[in-house]
């Protein structure tokens, strides 16, 4: 179930690359950065540009919301097609 009273806000992400990939597609994921409210443990929904473009480890600033899927729990959602900052890249 979609939560339509949730807004979108700039919030700092990463990539990185999951200790297990059981259940999840490729293998390079996207999290919240600590301190900004959100578990670092929540998916993030976004393009895939994100995870495929840049060194893992890189950290953007996108523009998401809370919302969540019937049986999978809370995640952040940002449309793919959204432009996003790169605030630092990560080690190659």
């Amino acid at each position: 179930m979609a939560k339509p009273n949730e807004s979108y806000q700039l919030v700092l992400v990463e990539s990185y690359r999951p200790n297990s990939t059981s259940g999840l597609h490729g293998g390079v994921h996207v999290r919240p950065r600590h301190g900004q409210g959100f578990p670092s443990t929540m998916h993030v929904e976004c393009s895939k540009s994100l995870s495929r473009n840049y060194p893992v480890g890189t950290v953007f600033r996108i523009r998401a919301k809370l919302t969540d899927r019937e049986g999978s729990g809370d995640f952040l959602y940002s449309y793919f097609g959204w432009k996003y900052d790169v605030v630092e890249l990560g080690k190659k």
